[in-house]
């Protein structure tokens, strides 16, 4: 089924002297602009393009890439803001719009903000809302495992640590103790799900394997805060002093560096650890 916000591989029906239709199936003949044709294109062959409304609300196909699709959320920024409502900016021709009806507060022009991409059942425009709790499902429907790779955006901040959309679905928690690393209202993110909760409700981490390792990544952490930053070991400094700082075996020490190392808590050098 061919649906309006997403992408699809369509065949070339006929060229006219502005733009190539292609076959859309239920939707009928849509047109792709000149611009937007490559110069082997020819009728019959197929195109991969994305479907939405131009500014005259006609159905129309390009080969620009959207920021997001219908049914994704995504951080995007306002370029213009009038009676009509907030205009992001996500990637092609035709800014998106989110009525006033769907904004938390007035959206201001240069900020941006996360939304959900939906089409409007009155008029079929696509559009966007700013009210994500209306798009997000408290727990999930999907049979998620314990190290399943998943996407995530950040999407607020609470007590515990941060809430995170998890494939443009559900809700899940990343724990502030289990994140050792400075995250971003509306940062996409790749993490993993550590447990599905009896209640539906999802744990996540950051990183592969961290749940055996964040203890003593935590201890590092907090003996650098409480150092001004720095301490005089590394990797290749004896067992003995490891153990005299941190109370740990100098493989679980490496294990722990190398974790804070590849998520950029900490910068290595000959003289010490530092906290960046």
């Amino acid at each position: 089924m061919i649906n309006i916000g997403q992408i699809h591989s369509l065949s070339v029906i006929k060229f006219l002297s502005f733009g190539a239709y292609l076959d859309a199936d239920e939707l009928g003949e849509v047109l792709l602009p000149n611009k937007f044709i490559p110069e082997d294109l020819s009728v019959d062959d197929t195109i991969d393009v994305f479907l939405y409304f131009d500014s005259e609300d006609r159905l129309i196909a390009t080969t620009q890439t959207p920021k997001a699709r219908v049914g994704e959320f995504a951080y995007l920024k306002v370029v213009e803001s009038n009676r009509v409502g907030a205009f992001l900016d996500w990637g092609l021709d035709k800014d998106l719009l989110v009525p006033f009806s769907e904004q938390q507060y007035p959206m201001q022009e240069g900020d941006s903000y996360l939304v959900y991409l939906y089409i409007d059942k009155i008029d079929g425009r696509i559009v966007a809302s700013a009210k994500l709790d209306k798009f997000v499902k408290e727990e999930s429907i999907y049979d998620f495992k314990p190290q399943q790779s998943v996407d995530l955006i950040i999407a607020n901040s609470t007590e515990l640590g941060y809430k995170a959309i998890i494939n443009h679905h559900c809700w899940g928690v990343l724990y502030k103790n289990e994140v050792f690393q400075r995250l971003s209202f509306g940062q996409s993110i790749k993490g993993f799900i550590k447990n599905v909760r009896s209640d539906g409700k999802i744990d996540l981490i950051l990183q592969n394997g961290q749940i055996s390792r964040n203890k003593e990544a935590e201890k590092i952490v907090n003996y650098l805060k409480n150092k001004n930053g720095f301490a005089p070991v590394h990797d290749k400094s004896s067992p003995e002093l490891i153990k005299k700082l941190f109370s740990m075996s100098k493989g679980a020490f490496k294990k722990a560096i190398g974790q804070l190392y590849k998520q950029k808590v900490i910068r290595i050098d000959k003289s010490g650890i530092y906290l960046n």
